[in-house]
């Protein structure tokens, strides 16, 4: 047996023994790194640090505070909040605590956090601030589990007539009680770790569905305990690492992202804005960070709009300079896959090293100077995008994964990745491809099944342990997994022919600086349609570079120059698919698609169902007139 076998099969039973055991280890290093906005309310925020000791204070604090709130094994307490340092303390003291956390957005509307308390019978809601208390107590009634509610900022966030006593405390206030409880039951929290099970559970994920409501995912301390242990077995982080985690951890990306962390005990930067997210980058200089495609596409667009603004000498140098860009990168990696070095000619490599003069030295820098990788997960980075900003210096590793296998079934395996794969298995996770090209999982990252739902849980998980994924893909000989599609997303032509739609989506992006989201459309049609939007930075930019200045967005997408450019950006698209891919006709929407609308998941998935019925009348106008077949 190797050491890395031997390391993941003899893990503790839960992440909240990594926990204890990360902070005897490494009491004094530095743990989380937090922003805190000046006084005034001008200038920089200025950046606080937490030891993994004084972490472990405000944890221990924050698990004996639901001690004695009479918070029991298992039971759950709900996080409604945004990516902040205190997300994190209060998951770790949840499951310190014995309890198990149920994880909620911020931007979940009062009805749906309302069935996700209920369903999972929370005890506890943790919950940011104001707003998100004013959605718990405008359904108080279909709550009675819910004994309190402890808010993180506690500005507005009053007990008002008609609440409960003791309904509403700030976190400050549950850890005054905890640091209390503690002065008289010291050692009540490290005994409630030790009593926790493998199997005991230690996370409720619901899963953000197309139709219907969400599906809890229970995920047992044993699957966090793998992952923090499998992560740093694959080599991807170190403890000398500094990472910029701005994911939302009410997602299982960037929840399991806090396992890694604790595995291997390096520093973690958090700030869950998005806005902040490139000021914050030179300030945090990460060296590696997670992120999903859309954010990637969205720098790829910005570096190409900039570089157009910047007159067509400019802009020229930059498509000369991406072109090499992705040369370079599908010769070092072809080169690495069958040599072991990451070679080019001297005459790539002599235009590799201008071109990183004029552009990729900048874009690195923006990144902060140090990032030695990215990790793109969630959905399906073009290739085209990931070629170059491999070939910039700035490396893209593609995971795969599901909330019901704990996010990270698979990863790149850093020098060795190749762009278009999702990488390799996690030490102990297996993999086989069904007759039907499904993937099926199996391991101890699997989730244990879908709460209070038996049914639903036997339509994916077989009683040998195998996870029945919905995606379809490909291994190579050598165990690199390709994700080609969705099962349930694929179309089949009127004609018989199958499209996998996410493939030529990415493809446009690749092709594209101006777009923000595509679907592609044609089951039981004769031909493939598109619905596209635009990003609205880049394409106001261009409005203003075209004598359309003052005009808003929705009249700018509507012009019919606009329509001609990107009409041209399609027949390039079209030109490297298969005929029965192209795209025949398109229509550009008068907004960008967004979860407030629900047509993005949290994670910034197309929900596709959600806006094919929302703009059926321009798809139907795009067949209207058409020989169906």
């Amino acid at each position: 047996m190797s050491d890395t076998q031997t390391l993941i099969e003899n893990r503790p039973p839960s992440v909240a023994s990594l926990f204890l055991e990360r902070v005897e280890a490494t009491p004094d290093r530095e743990a989380y790194r937090y922003p805190v906005a000046p006084a005034t309310g001008e200038g920089p925020d200025a950046w606080h640090s937490l030891s993994w000791a004084q972490a472990a204070d405000r944890v221990f604090s924050i698990a004996a505070g639901l001690v004695a709130l009479g918070v029991d094994a298992e039971e759950r307490v709900a996080v409604a909040s945004s990516t902040r340092v205190e997300w994190i303390l209060a998951d770790l003291g949840i499951l310190c605590a014995g309890a198990a956390t149920t994880t909620v957005y911020p931007s979940t509307n009062a009805d749906e956090t309302s069935f996700i308390l209920a369903d999972s019978g929370s005890r506890v809601l943790i919950a940011e601030d104001a707003e998100q208390l004013a959605k718990a107590r405008e359904r108080r009634a279909e709550l009675p589990a819910l004994a309190h509610v402890v808010v993180i900022d506690a500005a507005g966030a009053e007990t008002v007539a008609g609440d409960p006593e003791d309904w509403v405390l700030s976190l400050d206030e549950l850890e005054r009680r905890g640091a209390e409880y503690l002065r008289t039951h010291p050692e009540s929290i490290k005994e409630r770790v030790a009593a926790i099970g493998a199997d005991q559970l230690a996370t409720l994920i619901y899963t953000s569905g197309t139709t219907g409501r969400p599906k809890g995912v229970r995920l047992p301390h044993d699957c966090w305990s793998y992952m923090a242990k499998a992560i740093p077995a694959t080599g991807l982080v170190t403890a000398e690492d500094v990472q910029y985690l701005w994911l939302p951890l009410a997602h299982v990306f960037g929840k399991v992202l806090i396992s890694g962390q604790i595995g291997v005990g390096h520093v973690t930067a958090v700030d869950g804005r998005i806005d902040k997210i490139i000021e914050n980058l030179p300030t945090v200089q990460p060296t590696y960070m997670a992120a999903v495609p859309r954010i990637f596409e969205k720098v790829y667009n910005g570096v190409a709009a900039k570089a157009r603004a910047g007159g067509g000498a400019k802009y020229k140098i930059f498509q000369w300079a991406a072109g090499v860009a992705r040369e370079y990168a599908k010769t070092t990696q072809d080169n690495f896959r069958h040599t072991g070095t990451a070679s080019a000619p001297f005459g790539l490599k002599l235009k590799h090293g201008i071109a990183d003069k004029l552009v990729y030295a900048k874009l690195r820098a923006a990144f902060g100077g140090r990032l030695r990788a990215c990790v793109s997960g969630s959905a399906a980075l073009a290739p085209d995008i990931g070629y170059f900003f491999a070939g910039a210096g700035i490396h893209i590793l593609e995971g795969y994964g599901l909330t019901e296998s704990s996010a990270a079934s698979f990863v790149n395996p850093g020098e060795a990745y190749r762009t278009g794969t999702v990488g390799k298995p996690l030490p102990g996770t297996e993999v086989r491809i069904a007759e039907d090209g499904e993937i099926l999982l199996r391991g101890p990252g699997i989730m244990e099944g879908y709460h209070g739902l038996p049914d639903k849980t036997s339509e994916v998980l077989e009683s040998d342990g195998w996870l029945h994924t919905g995606d379809i893909g490909e291994l190579s000989a050598d165990g690199y997994l390709r994700i080609t599609d969705r099962k349930k997303d694929l179309i089949k032509t009127s004609g018989g022919k199958y499209i996998a739609p996410a493939e030529v989506e990415g493809q446009f992006k690749a092709v594209c600086p101006f777009v923000s989201n595509i679907l592609v459309h044609g089951a039981d049609r004769n031909f493939c349609t598109a619905l596209i939007s635009l990003d609205e930075p880049t394409i106001m930019g261009w409005a203003a570079e075209n004598g359309h200045e003052g005009k808003s967005y929705a009249q700018v997408v509507a012009l019919k120059e606009v329509e001609e450019l990107i009409g041209g950006y399609v027949e390039r698209l079209n030109e490297g698919l298969q005929r029965w891919q192209t795209i025949k006709k398109f229509r550009i929407l008068p907004r960008d698609l967004d979860i407030e609308h629900g047509e993005l998941t949290p994670s910034l998935k197309l929900k596709r169902p959600v806006v094919e019925r929302e703009y059926k009348s321009l798809i139907e106008e795009m067949y209207a007139g058409s020989r169906e077949s």
